[in-house]
């Protein structure tokens, strides 16, 4: 049973999330294109620019859904397409980078520190892209066995990255702000879950430990559910 779940997970599903993490380059490239019809509009530069950003973040966000998933249907393999969407999300937001600076920027280096400074959007959107440079860096498994516990807490850094990305789409927006707040409440969501289940966590620990420190005696007698003892060879 799980050498099948293993294979669906590697050879049919994993091969569909890539292509799903493509899809939004297909799309753009159709549309510079003309496939089909396709446009990107009036303004294809702010098309893309804004394509990109948006899909880094919607990217940020489907990574930090994996955790929940796993825990939630008790899936393990779920685990097997966050390193894929991290880096597509890292990949999306380094691209809508570049394309400001090599396309709508025209690659003046001084115009685009003057806009890191003194725009506080752009300040955001880049210090969180700055972050998410270690993560990128350090997402393989060498990195994870060499850097041990010291992973985890790195590669938590992606929630003020992604909290960043989100308060640079609001900032960045300047009439309709419902669409950068439907990302705050997403970001609020899966943040609020793993504060919960983390707060859980102590309580079952505590409660195993009291348990199976519990003494035996004439008023805890073994003939209660908690203190049966499984059979030597439990039947499959």
């Amino acid at each position: 049973m799980a050498a099948s779940q293993e294979q669906l997970a590697r050879f049919v599903l994993k091969p569909l999330v890539l292509l799903g993490c493509l899809a939004p380059l297909g799309w753009l490239a159709a549309g510079v294109a003309g496939v089909g019809g396709m446009s990107l509009g009036v303004n294809p530069v702010e098309e893309i620019l804004h394509t990109l950003g948006k899909w880094g973040l919607n990217f940020l966000l489907i990574t930090l859904c994996v955790t929940p998933l796993r825990q939630i249907t008790g899936w393990v393999y779920w685990i097997r397409f966050r390193r894929m969407l991290g880096l597509t999300a890292f990949f999306y937001l380094l691209g809508h980078f570049l394309f400001y600076l090599l396309v709508d920027q025209g690659f003046y280096l001084r115009v685009l520190i003057e806009d890191i400074a003194r725009r506080p959007y752009i300040t955001v959107g880049f210090a969180g892209l700055m972050l998410l440079v270690p993560l990128a860096l350090t997402s393989t498994k060498a990195a994870m066995r060499r850097l041990g516990r010291r992973w985890q807490k790195l590669h938590r850094l992606v929630y003020v990255a992604t909290f960043l990305g989100c308060v640079h789409y609001y900032w960045q927006v300047k009439a309709d702000v419902r669409e950068p707040l439907y990302y705050f409440a997403a970001l609020t969501l899966l943040l609020g879950w793993r504060w919960w289940k983390r707060r859980a966590r102590p309580s079952r620990e505590m409660e195993s430990t009291v348990r199976r420190r519990r003494p035996v005696s004439d008023d805890y007698p073994q003939s209660q559910p908690e203190f049966r003892q499984a059979p030597a060879n439990p039947r499959p």
